[in-house]
């Protein structure tokens, strides 16, 4: 067995979602061979890739039958996410992708969607950080349990920053760290706005691969300073199935992939798509109505994420301080959400090879 002999079998592996070989892809490295045994490492675009069985039997399968039968094949899976930011750097130079979660209304559960996606994410590998930019209502200190804390300073290059919190293994930050939760926020647009650039400019997120962005419901100032002011990779967008619901997400999904702004949806997400009660797990009782949210993304021709299930333990969690895919109790949810987000994960590392750079929108008019 040779090295160019194992390129050429891996020469014929697709990667299902990029539409190339893996030797083409730059995505084998460390070959080394021993007799009859052979090893490599498959460079993935995520940790989360929910194709990854897949193309490690196709590895041994391409080695097994067009370089020897017998050969006693170790694939090793790693993985280096992608990122295709073309906007010089300025802010947030560390951060690979950077992730706007919106909702048409409020009430969908967007931040929770938000939470679990940073969470799953983090829990495949992936370096997280969760920006609550729910200016008016933000919900991160109460749904991680840091009602009360509030973050250091630190100086960068001179400069004081603000050093997000940690929980659970993601970086947060939210207004609600900083201002007591007995004062009401009442802000004008700019004022909001000039909030959400300070949360780029002034926090010390370091190296992350996704930046998690919650943003308020509605379509608004804060959604378009914020694709004005870094450049989003994309944005996944929130509905449950009822028809008010899908009506306003209509419009948050015009938002983003219609006119001047022009950022790529990345997917959709059912909430509250069905109701399972804890000691039934295998029924589902469709409250809100079936499948809107599906529809809607097929006829945007968007990707659904999947559906997230209406549980107790979901807003029990939330409530308690301890998002859903950190309970172990609850096997429904939190396989729903590590689905979702190895989706997420799967159509971001599509976005970044097939479409356009990610640049800062530039507004005119």
């Amino acid at each position: 067995m040779t090295r160019e002999q194992v390129l050429e079998a891996l020469g014929n592996v697709q990667e299902p979602d990029l539409g190339k070989d893996l030797v083409t892809l730059n995505m084998v490295h460390d070959i080394a061979i021993n007799g009859q045994e052979v090893s490599f490492t498959v460079m993935l675009t995520t940790p989360a890739c929910p194709l990854k069985e897949l193309i490690r039997n196709a590895c041994i399968n391409a080695i097994h039958h067009l370089v020897d039968k017998e050969a006693r094949v170790t694939v090793n899976m790693t993985s280096r996410v992608t990122s295709n930011r073309k906007d010089g750097k300025a802010l947030l130079p560390d951060v690979r992708n950077i992730i706007a979660v919106a909702s048409g209304k409020g009430g969908v559960g967007k931040s929770t969607v938000a939470a679990n996606l940073a969470l799953a994410l983090a829990q495949d590998g992936a370096r997280v950080g969760l920006m609550d930019a729910d200016i008016y209502g933000p919900s991160v200190p109460i749904m991680f349990g840091l009602r009360g804390e509030r973050p250091l300073m630190t100086q960068v290059n001179g400069k004081d920053m603000i050093v997000p919190m940690e929980r659970f293994g993601i970086k947060l930050m939210s207004i609600g760290l900083l201002l007591d939760e007995k004062q009401a926020i009442v802000w004008r647009g700019p004022m909001a706005s000039s909030a959400l650039k300070q949360f780029v400019t002034d926090v010390n997120w370091g190296e992350l691969d996704y930046l998690i962005i919650d943003l308020p419901p509605g379509t608004g100032d804060i959604h378009l300073t914020l694709v004005q002011t870094v450049p989003v990779t994309g944005a996944i967008i929130v509905t449950t199935p009822q028809d008010v619901a899908l009506a306003d997400a209509k419009k948050a999904v015009i938002m983003f992939n219609i006119g001047q702004i022009n950022v790529p949806i990345i997917g959709l997400v059912e909430n509250m798509a069905y109701f399972t009660p804890q000691e039934l797990p295998e029924n589902k009782y469709y409250i809100f109505g079936k499948e809107g949210g599906k529809r809607l993304a097929e006829d945007f021709e968007l990707p659904f994420l999947g559906q997230i299930p209406l549980v107790q333990s979901v807003r029990e969690g939330g409530d308690r301080g301890v998002p859903v895919m950190l309970n172990e109790e609850d096997a429904v949810s939190r396989k729903a959400f590590g689905e979702m987000a190895q989706e997420a994960a799967r159509q971001i590392a599509i976005r970044n090879a097939k479409q356009a750079p990610t640049r800062v929108v530039e507004m005119r008019g």
